[in-house]
């Protein structure tokens, strides 16, 4: 029975589990909530994988002598055994508070077919038999837990298995033969089948599903420089009815990480149970995001006359921004200006009931492009803006869409006296909305991906935004290969 601990937890586990520790004491950025739904789903789909793996199964040979009162000692063998058919019944997977996983399958029975020999010192017998193998039930109990390099392990705590009954039909008028089997081998077949479903399960929770759980990624990247950290903060804690899988959930730049300078929130996640499978994904997620994208300078830009529509009535020159700085014509005339904006930190997103906003602060300088191709200075802006998000939620990814509120400008320096502040406004919000958003939402709608395992689809799902976190649900379809 090779493949059937690997059928059993591979297919309950991996359809849904995906754990990968972190730090503890520390509040995660990302909760993954397994409900009681899920789990009855994970313990149906193992089911159906483990029927194939069944009946793919070759059962040991299985021999050992016997005595016949007034006839003497023999040996027998039952060898070139297969299970053809199988049929599981009944399954459950159920949280073990504090522990884990407790996976009982109940109700199931087995058909076995094979060959026998019989050898005494007068005789030598040989032929084929079916045995049905009824009353089923296992139980098997799984601790997970945490390893210092963000991968879960698995374990198996306890394993008990056991067959309700045995019947035999063996080729042949040899009613003695079946009575031998009765009075002395099936007890002895029935502890060999128990004992052999529950060594194989250990085996394999060993050498097939931890090995698996490791090939899972604790990181998962979202483009060429920035990438997700799904290690877990703690092991995954059971409850009366649902599993919990706290994940760090820190996004940060591939090449140089450094350390966030800020916390995560505490999540409370609602007691929903509509749903298979919930993810609550606080604000931390997203800023950390943000601080990334900001230290990387990817919202930074530059303006220069040749960016601006040739139909613009507004140029990037100094002969256009006299109407802005009446001195620039004089002191340099007809010549070309260059705008240099960045964001002066890293704004964060604020979640609130039904709402997720931004207020994000840029300074502005601008530069006269002198004919020795030298840059002066002439004047600094700030610029500020409330920004409402829009956050999506598809199969595998949470999107955005930025949705911009005006542009406030401010004159912060000027090397030339006086600034037209309102006709500047104009101008920027022109270009914000024009360009510099179009870009930010493009990035937006590739989205980040959440902690699924491979071949899982999400559908039915739910999105709520609550106070300092985003609140997914969605039932899980398992894509069979």
């Amino acid at each position: 029975m090779g493949p059937l601990a690997r059928a059993l937890l591979a297919a309950l586990l991996g359809i849904l589990l995906t754990p990968a520790p972190g730090a503890l004491g520390t509040n995660p950025g990302l909760v993954a909530r397994i409900t009681d739904k899920g789990l009855e789903y994970a313990a149906r789909e193992g089911l159906v994988t483990l029927q194939k793996k069944l009946r793919e199964t070759k059962l040991p040979d299985f021999f050992g002598d016997f005595r016949i009162k007034h006839v003497g000692r023999g040996h027998y063998e039952f060898h070139s055994l297969d299970i053809p058919s199988c049929e599981l019944s009944c399954s459950a997977l159920k949280p073990l508070v504090g522990r884990g996983l407790s996976l009982t399958i109940s109700d199931s029975s087995v058909q076995v077919q094979g060959r026998w020999k019989v050898r005494m010192s007068f005789l030598k017998l040989d032929g084929h038999f079916n045995m049905h193998v009824k009353g089923i039930t296992i139980s098997v109990t799984l601790l997970l837990g945490s390893e210092d390099s963000g991968r879960p392990t698995v374990t198996t705590s306890s394993c008990s298995s056991h067959i309700h009954d045995l019947d035999v039909d063996i080729s042949g008028d040899l009613r003695w033969l079946l009575k031998l089997f009765h009075d002395q081998i099936e007890s002895k077949f029935r502890k060999m089948l128990e004992t052999k479903i529950c060594s194989m399960i250990d085996k394999s929770v060993t050498s097939d599903l931890q090995p698996y759980l490791q090939t899972l990624p604790v990181i998962a990247e979202i483009d060429s420089f920035a990438g997700v950290d799904y290690s877990l903060t703690e092991a995954p804690q059971a409850t009366a009815n649902m599993l919990d899988i706290m994940f760090k959930g820190e996004i940060f730049h591939l090449n140089h990480r450094s350390a966030v300078p800020f916390l995560a929130p505490a999540i409370n996640v609602p007691e929903d149970h509509d749903r298979m499978l919930y993810f609550a994904v606080s604000n931390y997620v997203f800023n950390t995001a943000s601080r990334v994208y900001y230290e990387a300078g990817y919202l930074n830009f530059s303006i220069t006359d040749d960016m601006i529509p040739p139909d613009s009535i507004i140029r990037l020159t100094t002969k256009s921004f006299r109407a802005f700085l009446p001195l620039i014509g004089k002191l340099y005339p007809n010549m070309n200006l260059e705008l240099q904006g960045a964001l002066l930190r890293a704004p964060l997103l604020t979640f609130s009931p039904g709402n997720v906003s931004l207020a994000p602060q840029l300074g502005i300088d601008a530069f006269v492009l002198l004919p020795n191709s030298l840059k002066q200075f002439v004047f600094r802006l700030g610029v500020t803006t409330n920004i409402t998000a829009t956050l999506a939620f598809n199969t595998s990814k949470i999107t955005g869409l930025l949705t911009p509120g005006r542009v406030q400008v401010e004159l912060k320096e000027s090397k030339l006296g006086f600034f037209n502040v309102e006709m500047m406004e104009a101008l920027l919000n022109y270009y914000i909305r024009e360009t510099l958003y179009p870009k930010v939402n493009d990035k937006l709608a590739e989205g980040f991906p959440l902690p699924l395992p491979r071949r899982i689809q999400l559908h039915d799902l739910l999105l709520q935004i609550h106070k300092d976190f985003l609140f997914l649900g969605a039932n899980v379809q398992y894509m069979r290969v």
